[in-house]
């Protein structure tokens, strides 16, 4: 397939409004487009040809001279005058699939998100642990990105942002950026968060935060006097608190849970709702903010994850549950009925909680 054509069907794509496009071998061009995947193209693709599209997405020759060697390989690429894209390559049926996240060149802002006060109140702290969580899809790198975007906009301050691989770029404003990919800039995560505290941070971004070796330097760079801001992967503030929590280790637990209490400064979770109308989609947030009440709670060994819900529900000091966001989404006119009754119902109100 010329690359012309893939290109043409990747920016219509992006001009429908795509977050995703997966490419694979045996079938057609799709898209994820307000959260369903649809049909681009009519032509299934060869496997051959699926090989060709995956070659243009390495950017390493060597690399692509390995290419049948490949069974999983993360990189971004960029398409000017379109934007960039996070690329996961991976095999299926002896064939290569590619997914690809579409990560507009410009930055998102806590206004064009749409997100609450209590994100621009987390991005402005001086030091504290923030949490930036959800399933896969929900926002979460958008969030962070418009965290920064805050910073950089507002505060003289030195961001490291550490990521596997780099999605949005930032150019220096008031604060001094300094972007790492994992893998090109340093080895590991972990490697790049220990380098991180000794340049001179005042905020470190970890695109992943979930091992407990990192999880430990993150709150040592808390510890320190530095804002530190984690994506994980996980349905909700208590979900979140849950892996933190499992993640200490286990003859350091005790002290683990106040070292983590003291050092939180607070945990917002997203889950994308279609918008009224069928235009695009809206977030819904549950945010959690370390109050006194809160923390105290989590440095109880006798307490529990969940014991921070009744807290939220209270929507003081700006915290709110995924229950009180989608009503207030609803009461706003911006999500259907309906679409508030399956969201209650995946939290809990008449199905399964995901946490």
């Amino acid at each position: 397939m010329a690359g012309a054509r893939v290109e043409q069907i990747i920016k219509t794509a992006v001009e429908r409004g795509a977050s995703d496009l997966h490419i694979k071998a045996g079938d057609v061009f799709r898209a994820r487009i307000d959260g369903k995947l649809v049909p681009l193209t009519k032509q299934r693709l060869t496997p051959d040809q699926t090989r060709e599209i995956a070659s243009r997405f390495v950017a390493s020759d060597t690399i692509r001279e390995h290419l049948e060697e490949l069974r999983d390989y993360d990189c971004s690429w960029g398409l000017p005058g379109v934007g960039r894209f996070r690329i996961n390559i991976l095999r299926q049926r002896s064939s290569f699939m590619i997914v690809m996240r579409v990560i507009p060149f410009t930055l998102p802002t806590l206004e064009s998100l749409e997100l609450p006060p209590v994100v621009q109140q987390l991005a402005e702290l001086e030091a504290g642990l923030v949490l930036v969580c959800g399933v896969s899809g929900s926002g979460k790198s958008s969030t962070v990105a418009a965290m920064v975007n805050h910073i950089n906009t507002n505060h003289e301050r030195h961001i490291i942002i550490i990521e596997d691989p780099i999605e949005f770029l930032h150019r220096d404003l008031k604060s001094s950026i300094t972007q790492r990919e994992v893998g090109v800039d340093t080895e590991t995560t972990e490697i790049g968060l220990r380098a991180a505290l000794r340049q001179d941070p005042d905020v470190v971004v970890l695109g992943d935060l979930i091992d407990p070796e990192s999880i430990d330097l993150a709150i040592k760079g808390v510890e320190s006097g530095r804002l530190i801001i984690g994506v994980i992967p996980t349905h909700d503030v208590v979900s979140a608190i849950s892996m933190m929590l499992a993640l200490l280790p286990g003859d350091e637990r005790e002290l683990g849970r106040v070292r983590f209490g003291t050092a939180l400064g607070g945990i917002v979770a997203h889950r994308l709702l279609p918008r009224k109308g069928g235009d695009g989609r809206v977030v819904a947030i549950e945010a959690l903010t370390a109050t006194d009440t809160v923390k105290e709670v989590l440095q109880d060994p006798a307490k529990t994850a969940a014991d921070v819900l009744p807290i939220m529900a209270d929507g003081k000091d700006e915290m709110s549950t995924f229950a009180a966001s989608v009503a207030a989404l609803q009461s706003a006119g911006a999500i259907s009925k309906e679409t508030a009754k399956m969201a209650g119902a995946a939290d809990g109100k008449g199905g399964k909680k995901g946490a």
